[in-house]
């Protein structure tokens, strides 16, 4: 049986899904402003959404990172990937590791 938490959840996920489905090749949006477009939700929900997707999936993950425009500063094993797609994509970093969210960010995620 489904609980009214399971199912909020569920639906919180699929309205992340769909903003990060937006986000256009060569740019990225940030944990919290994907946040702040969904109602009830957090940056730290939005990640736990990232990283609830499967291998194959449609969803563009590699385009979301963290407010100071890096990827996510625990080690797993997308890491490496992330960059390169971001990389592949256009998307500079500086040497640090930094991307440029006054070039990069994308702003119109509103659904």
């Amino acid at each position: 049986m489904i609980t009214e938490a399971v199912k909020m959840e569920i639906s919180t996920y699929q309205k992340i899904y769909n903003i990060v489905r937006k986000i256009p090749a060569g740019r990225v949006m940030t944990y919290g402003q994907i946040a702040g477009i969904v109602d009830r939700c957090s940056a730290r929900m939005v990640g736990y959404a990232m990283a609830a997707l499967k291998e194959g999936t449609d969803v563009p993950w590699h385009r979301v990172v963290n407010s100071r425009g890096m990827v996510s500063l625990q080690e797993y094993a997308g890491r490496d990937l992330q960059y390169e797609l971001l990389k592949t994509e256009g998307v500079r970093f500086s040497q640090n590791g930094v991307i440029d969210l006054s070039v990069y960010r994308w702003e119109n995620g509103d659904p």
